[in-house]
């Protein structure tokens, strides 16, 4: 051994110093071998994390969420004294005093590692070193060099950033970026965390549920109460022990809170499922306009035209409506058995149960017992009974219905302290769609798609291109009250043919009911959306100006200039045909629909509005005419199941051979409502299934509740007539003038010049 060894041997001091020396020479290399590869730390001051891309309705109701990261930006000051105390006490109890790195800490953890042979083992991290890790370097898990390498480059992180920042922009920063989801529960920050948790935001949560947040920032994954609540609960305790010995609270506080459950916000279904459908047609085009990333990661802002309360209501009559529907054509089979599949019962839990349950849900249910004329059922942890009442509509027995260990559907009617009651129900098979659009601005109020986002997501009400079937109706009786017909001008509702070309069968059309009433009036054959007359209307006009005046009113879809489009030949899409329709209570003009009023980035900056778009569609005499006409067919027609609204509508049904598809589009003075009924395949609804039975009724309830909504309000004005409106009044059998106080007369509204008795314009 040579001299220079045995002198060093005998002076450990010098080897420290060289040890430490050598050290830092080695972290000296390694930092300076890739600061050329490391982002400048000045970028911090700009750090903008993932955040929630929020779709509000008019009112600014939060209607809709895209993110990749489920998270809310919150200040220091935002951030409840009580959490920052559970998370310094449980993470970092020393984060205030010490420079980003706690010295004896590391030191304590470097001898544990090299004792124990694991120098890869964690420990000892502050928040600023936490907050390092996932804001450069994504907390990449790397092998035993790379990882001395990830934590060198973490320490010039941790230097860099307290140098640069204060304790509280450091302690922001940490609790909006830190992971505190599941794998299937995203939650990035302490406010997302709240939300998810308990329901609410993070400035109003206690200490139980502070303690909590704080306790599963070790590893949410393994310790989330949605994951293990028994470990949660534990690491929960834990926090609290250490804001008692921090001081923070008393250890009767401590104890006390330790000693309570872990109380959980129910599980809610997400923002979005109010309005799938519309939310979808937005989503479309952010992503079309800003592409996937801004879209998902930005945190925009989206102002919609959508009326939040009007869309509920809207899901509701249309869920309601098919319900209604498919009750009058019995009980299907049930598909599913848990029992067949070797489930069993007490063991089977439904997502569905997962989530809040209310008197009125429909809900899955598992069949425990089939006893006499009852049926037992259990969802979730409640246990009901179906009396015959409840399922009488089948107009079957129990043991003819179902049998044990069925998964079927219930309607719960009483859920209150423990008791349940349901009734049996199923869900629908047929499809409908609505359409609400604000007659004077073109924003759209609501839209139902189809019976279930889940089930399906094309989109019925923009995207489904159906048969009109009488509903074109109003578009040719427009177009002949443009012509120069008037309510009561004569049309002839009598056997007819038409030649349509050469080596071609004679086009004769007939009536539904197979009769036929003779001379008729225009009124009459609206009103009663009398078939042949229409053809015969259509053919004195010419099926070239009916086209073009469907144009006028928007129609983009393709119509050929046939005489069959009278009686609705031609496809369109619901959104198509209702703002068609809009134009009549507006005075002739159309207004463009459109659902986003303003789209804002995270830095407040507009990047696109919207504004009300008009088209001149039609004269406003001729508008008013129309919707005479349409008030007509409520009031005496096909559309008189709207009376009892008693409220300014006017409206018109449709209905498709063979019944396949069923319509109702209706209006007041403020908004116009499309409602269509069918199923996907081309398929009949059923004998008598037409649109006044089937596509009215959902309609109606959701004026309803359009009508209840405007309580309180100024009631509307009604429709207002032209100038060169004038009411005269007529015989409404033979269209003639008549004394005011003569039998059935009735108060008819011409255009100025067109009265009983005047030539045509």
């Amino acid at each position: 051994m040579t001299r220079p060894i045995r002198y060093l041997i005998r002076h450990p001091l010098i080897i420290a110093v060289v040890t430490l020396g050598a050290l830092a020479g080695a972290a000296s290399g390694v930092i300076f071998a890739y600061s050329s590869d490391l982002p400048i730390i000045t970028e911090l001051d700009d750090y903008a994390p993932e955040t929630i891309t929020r779709v509000h309705d008019r009112s600014g109701e939060v209607i809709g969420e895209f993110a990749t990261q489920r998270r809310v930006i919150v200040e220091y000051d935002d951030i409840p004294e009580v959490l920052r105390q559970a998370v310094i006490a449980a993470e970092d109890a020393e984060f205030f005093d010490h420079v980003g790195f706690n010295v004896p800490r590391l030191a304590v953890t470097l001898a544990n590692n090299i004792l124990t042979g694991d120098l890869t083992a964690a420990g000892a991290s502050t928040l600023t070193m936490q907050l390092a890790r996932n804001i450069t370097l994504g907390g990449e898990q790397l092998g035993l060099q790379k990882t001395w390498q990830r934590k060198l480059r973490e320490a010039y992180y941790t230097l860099h950033i307290e140098k640069r920042y204060t304790k509280r922009e450091i302690f922001a920063l940490y609790c909006n970026q830190i992971w505190l989801g599941t794998a299937t529960h995203a939650a990035h920050g302490v406010e997302a965390a709240s939300r998810l948790y308990f329901g609410k935001s993070v400035r109003d949560i206690g200490l139980d549920e502070a303690a909590l947040i704080a306790g599963i920032l070790q590893s949410p994954s393994r310790l989330s109460p949605l994951v293990n609540p028994e470990r949660a609960r534990a690491r929960r305790n834990y926090a609290l022990d250490r804001m008692a010995d921090e001081g923070y609270i008393t250890r009767e506080e401590a104890d006390a809170a330790s000693q309570r459950p872990v109380q959980l916000a129910p599980r809610v279904q997400r923002a979005n499922s109010i309005a799938p459908y519309f939310i979808e047609e937005v989503r479309q085009h952010l992503e079309a306009e800003y592409g996937a990333q801004r879209l998902y990661e930005d945190g925009l802002v989206v102002n919609t035209t959508l009326d939040a309360s009007l869309q509920r209501a809207a899901n509701r009559a249309v869920e309601e409506g098919l319900r209604r529907y498919d009750k009058r054509h019995g009980f299907r089979p049930v598909a599913r058995n848990l029992l067949v599949e070797g489930t069993a019962l007490d063991d089977f839990e439904h997502d569905r149960w997962r989530l809040t349950m209310n008197a009125g849900d429909v809900v899955p249910a598992v069949v425990t017992a089939v006893d006499g004329d009852a049926i037992g059922v259990r969802f979730g942890s409640h246990d009901a009974r179906i009396g015959p009442d409840g399922y009488a509509w089948t107009r079957r027995s129990p043991s003819a219905l179902v049998r044990m260990g069925d998964l079927i559907k219930v309607r719960i009617t009483q859920l209150d302290n423990g008791a349940a009651s349901a009734t049996l129900d199923q869900d629908p098979e047929a499809e409908a769609s609505l359409i609400a659009i604000d007659n004077r601005s073109g924003q759209v109020l609501a839209m139902v798609g189809g019976y279930s986002f889940d089930r399906s997501k094309f989109n019925r009400a923009t995207q489904a291109y159906r048969q009109l079937g009488s509903l074109f109706k109003g578009v040719l009786f427009a177009a002949a009250i443009d012509q120069g017909y008037t309510t009561t001008s004569i049309i002839q509702d009598a056997p007819v043919s038409y030649e349509v070309g050469p080596n071609q069968k004679p086009y004769e059309p007939t009536n539904y009911d197979q009769k036929y009433e003779g001379p008729i009036t225009l009124r009459y054959a609206l009103e009663k959306s009398r078939n042949v007359p229409a053809v015969w209307l259509m053919n004195a006009v010419g099926p070239e100006v009916v086209v073009d005046f469907a144009r006028r009113l928007g129609f983009t879809s393709p119509i050929p200039p046939y005489l069959s489009v009278a009686l609705g030949s031609a496809e369109a899409t619901l959104q198509e045909v209702t703002s068609a329709y809009s134009a009549f209570p507006n005075g002739g003009v159309r207004m463009v629909p459109y659902q986003i009023e303003r789209i804002v980035d995270r830095e407040g900056a507009v990047l696109e509005e919207f504004r009300p778009v008009p088209r001149d569609a039609i004269r406003a005499d001729t508008a008013y005419i129309m919707v005479s006409l349409m008030r007509g067919v409520v009031e005496r027609g096909t559309g008189r199941g709207a009376r009892r609204l008693a409220w300014p509508v006017g409206g018109k049904t449709g209905t498709m051979d063979e019944y396949t598809d069923a319509w109702f589009v209706g209006f007041d003075p403020e908004i116009t409502v499309g409602v269509w009924v069918g199923y996907d395949e081309k398929r009949t609804l059923g004998d008598s299934e037409e649109g006044a039975r089937v596509a009215l009724p959902i309609w109606r309830d959701f004026m309803q509740a359009h009508i209840d909504q405007r309580r309180g309000q100024a009631a509307p004005e009604g429709f207002v007539p032209p100038s060169n409106i004038v009411f005269a009044s007529v015989d409404p059998q033979t269209g003639r003038a008549t004394e005011p106080w003569a039998r059935g007369a009735i108060q008819e509204a011409f255009i100025a010049g067109t009265t009983p008795g005047t030539a045509f314009r």
